[in-house]
Order: C-alpha cells, then structure tokens, then sequence
C-alpha cells in the first residue's frame, strides 16, 4: 500500500471510529450538541463546509482512479497463457490492490456522509429535547399559578362572606375564572406543543436507527467480501 492510500485507509479508520462514538450510548444528545458547539469547534466550522466538499471531491477523485485500475486490468484478465505464471500473478496483484482501493475510497466517502449526517440529527434532537423540557416546566409554572388563585381566592371569600354582599365578589369570581380559563387554554397549547416536539423526536430516532441499520449492513458487506478478495 503506497502512503496516500495509507493515509485515506488511516481515514477510513478514523471515521469508522467516530461513528461507532456516535452510535453507541456513551454520552447524550445534550452532551454532544455542547460538544458541538464548543469554541475549537465553532472555528473549524467557519470554514468546515469548504473543507467537506474538498475532502470529498479527493476522495471521489481516488474513488475513480480506483474504477480505472479495476477495468483496467479486469479488460485483460485473460490475455496471458498458463505459461506466464508469474506476470499473471502480478496482474492479479495489481487487480486486487485496485479493488482494495475501491472499497477504501468509496466506504470513506459514505462514511463522510454518515458522520455529517448523524451530527445534525443528534444536534436536532438535542434542540427538540431542550425545547420539550422548556414546554414542560412552563406548563407546570402555569398549573402551579392556576392553583395558587384558586386557593388565594376561597381563602378571600370566607371572610368577605361576613362583611360584604355576594354581589360585591361577583366581578372578582368572574375574573378568576377568565384567568383559569387562560391557563388552561396555554397549559392545552404547551401539551399540544410537547406532543409535536415528542413525535419530531420520535421521527429523528427512526432516522437515526434506519442509518445505523444501513452502516451495519455494509459492514457485513466488507466483512463477507475481504475473504474472497484476499483468497
């Protein structure tokens, strides 16, 4: 293996690395979003769109060169006799070695795509859970000051009972029930809005399994097919 594809297999390996990170339950979706959001990172993402697409045209380039070693040397797989062992040893060689290379330039290039792509889900079910929990303390506050009213307010009609008419409460009953009707109203609101975070929560997990089912897929791919290359 020459240095270059050495140094895009030790990428490879590194990606590999940082999905398993990323999958596996060691921190949550809080944690990473401020990980995400750190400031060594927030400098590189100045500039991490252009470097992505570079890093990605590279790869798609040595992807190609990958495609033309194969054909090449898969067009002429039959060209040489029995005599010939060994130049048809070397030729298979070399076929191998570009097979190699296809496989490492273009699991790179998904995994690319894979890491990308499970950085903005875990970001935006960090925001959702973040925005749910927000839901649910306003909506407790808002029952908590509902219930404190009522109470302020049977504790203000007993006294009132003994030295004014009902008629004087009237007004004060009549705006209490506005206010709890109010907070009921947001509290309902908040509950619907909670019940919206949950199912774009649920979605952006459903994602998030269907990308780790495909990873693991196309582990079983490479594992299946280095066996037969190698023999």
């Amino acid at each position: 293996m020459t240095l270059v594809w050495g140094i895009i297999a030790s990428f490879l390996y590194v990606e590999l690395f940082i999905v398993l990170m990323l999958v596996l339950p060691l921190r949550s979706p809080q944690q990473w979003h401020r990980f995400f959001k750190s400031r060594f990172l927030a400098m590189l993402s100045r500039q991490a769109q252009t470097y992505f697409y570079l890093l990605l045209a590279v790869l798609v380039l040595f992807l190609l060169e990958a495609i033309r070693e194969m054909r090449k040397y898969s067009s002429n797989d039959h060209t040489h006799t029995e005599t010939h062992l060994n130049v048809e040893m070397q030729h298979s060689m070399r076929l191998f070695r570009a097979q190699r290379n296809f496989y490492i330039s273009g699991f790179a290039i998904f995994l690319s795509l894979v890491i990308r792509r499970l950085v903005s889900l875990i970001s935006g079910q960090a925001v959702l859970l973040a925005q749910a929990e927000a839901s649910m303390k306003q909506a407790q506050s808002a029952t908590s000051a509902a219930r404190s009213l009522m109470n302020q307010q049977k504790g203000d009609e007993k006294p009132d009972t003994k030295t004014k008419p009902a008629a004087a409460d009237a007004p004060n009953v009549d705006e209490l029930k506005k206010k709890i009707t109010e907070l009921e109203q947001e509290l309902t609101k908040e509950r619907k809005d909670k019940e919206a975070m949950k199912s774009q929560s649920e979605s952006l997990n459903r994602e998030y399994d269907r990308l780790t089912e495909e990873y693991s897929k196309l582990q079983k791919k490479i594992t299946v097919s280095s066996p037969d290359k190698s023999d």
